[in-house]
């Protein structure tokens, strides 16, 4: 992202951003995981080859990092909420780096209204 040199763009363009930042429906900051397992039954298809498919959600709590199992019906759902989260993360990062490059031309911007090079 390039940023302006002009105190006046750089808030516009931080007000955008916060504009956006409302989420556009549940947010979820977690990976979505496709596992392959073999499930241990004798007999079943999975001993020779064609494992069972499953998706999971994996995310942290406490530091301690938990799995849950996702229903094949939520799938699509589910990586829209994390994907979601994602440009959220994307917005306040760049609100973040806007508000950075205001507070460092601030003392630029003071001198030049004061005739100072």
């Amino acid at each position: 992202m390039k940023i302006p040199p002009r105190p006046r763009v750089l808030r516009q363009m931080v007000q955008t951003r916060i504009r956006q930042l409302a989420a556009q429906g549940p947010v979820l900051a977690a990976s979505l995981v496709q596992i392959a397992k073999v499930c241990g039954r004798p007999g079943c298809r999975c001993q020779s080859g064609h494992k069972h498919v499953g998706h999971y959600l994996t995310f942290k709590v406490a530091g301690k990092t938990r799995t849950v199992y996702v229903p094949k019906e939520l799938v699509r759902g589910v990586e829209s909420w994390i994907k979601e989260h994602k440009r959220l993360k994307q917005l306040a990062q760049e609100i973040s780096l806007l508000s950075i490059a205001l507070v460092q031309g601030h003392v630029q911007d003071q001198k030049r209204r004061q005739g100072r090079p």
